[in-house]
């Protein structure tokens, strides 16, 4: 059930996903204290064999208070070679996105599930996600965003546990960890198929009203969204 400042939206209540604590599958990870430390343990993984191939770590880059928070795939080729997330040709499009909603990239946090680039782009293997999972996990519980835009098929069915295609998932409001996420195409894919930009404007426009309309329940209550 959402609660009353979220069904003041007026839109369909999707998926409540989250259960996953960091402590019972990772808890090395669960101590970590900052998105700093979480970084310096992801440079050194090992947990799955993708740091083999790939040439630098891209944990993750942005504002580590922010209330807005972004989760993709996996690296690009870019993205491996910088040790940055979302530089490449999709990473200018969603800066763009971003700016259309009065976001900048030092107003949000940005992230992948997976933290190494697969090679030659090819999609997560279950493996994978589940090694980087709890760094995943661990990042959103350390950032405490008031919003997730979820970008991509993988990142919207690895954070709410799902098979569901990501059409399906779109125009509603899951939770995740009780914090509202939002689904929508990856900027690469709207690079493939112009016609996804139409919806992805809608889906942004609704993650800026729920951010809107979290700060505001936060302003009257005085504690918090909750």
């Amino acid at each position: 059930m959402l609660p009353p400042w979220l069904e003041a939206l007026g839109v369909p209540a999707g998926l409540e996903a989250g259960r996953l604590r960091v402590a019972d599958v990772a808890p090395h990870v669960a101590a970590l204290p900052s998105l700093e430390h979480v970084a310096n343990l992801v440079a050194g993984c090992t947990a799955c064999t993708l740091h083999k191939t790939a040439r630098h770590p891209v944990p993750g880059e942005g504002n580590p208070q922010a209330e807005f928070l972004c989760v993709g795939e996996a690296p690009g080729a870019s993205e491996d070679e910088l040790g940055r997330p979302f530089v490449g040709e999709a990473g200018q499009l969603l800066t763009k996105i971003l700016g259309a909603i009065q976001l900048t990239r030092d107003d949000v946090y940005i992230c992948n599930v997976l933290k190494h680039r697969p090679p030659g782009n090819r999609d997560p293997l279950p493996e994978e996600v589940l090694a980087c999972q709890p760094y995943l996990v661990r990042q959103i519980e350390l950032v405490r965003p008031k919003v997730i835009l979820a970008l991509g098929r993988f990142a919207a069915q690895t954070l709410l546990q799902t098979s569901t295609a990501i059409g399906a998932l779109r125009g509603k409001l899951h939770r995740y960890q009780s914090v509202p996420l939002i689904v929508t195409y990856h900027p690469a894919a709207l690079l493939r198929n112009e016609s996804w930009k139409r919806p992805t404007w809608e889906d942004v426009k609704l993650a800026r009203r729920v951010l809107d309309a979290a700060r505001a329940a936060g302003e009257a209550s005085g504690n918090g969204t909750e």
